[in-house]
């Protein structure tokens, strides 16, 4: 069974603009062919530890497969400079978890990986 993998966003210093609505018009097509859908999308805030000065997303796929092949797509890749020369931020792709996992199954694979 493969796991999920989300697709998460930290960006800052937003600047709103036509290029900027038009990534926004135009990346939801992008993430259709690979089951992407979002889950987060920039939300209200509650900080409760550290500094928080931007604006979150996440972007649920299937797979890892699924995320990085999305995010290389010649569809997205187009999409890419209206966020980058509008924004600053950090992009990243991360699994997900079996359904049912627990704390404690992270700390038995690191203590499996430690000599």
């Amino acid at each position: 069974m493969s796991l999920p993998a989300y697709a998460i966003g930290y960006l800052r210093e937003v600047r709103f603009g036509e290029e900027i609505a038009t990534y926004m018009q135009r990346i939801d097509a992008t993430l259709a062919p690979f089951g992407g859908h979002f889950l987060v999308h920039g939300g209200a805030l509650s900080p409760l530890e550290g500094e928080w000065d931007g604006d979150i997303i996440i972007i649920a796929f299937p797979d890892r497969d699924s995320a990085l092949a999305w995010y290389g797509s010649a569809d997205y890749q187009e999409l890419v400079p209206l966020r980058t020369s509008n924004s600053e931020g950090i992009v990243t792709v991360v699994d997900g978890v079996q359904p049912g996992h627990r704390a404690t199954d992270k700390l038995a694979e690191v203590r499996a990986a430690t000599p």
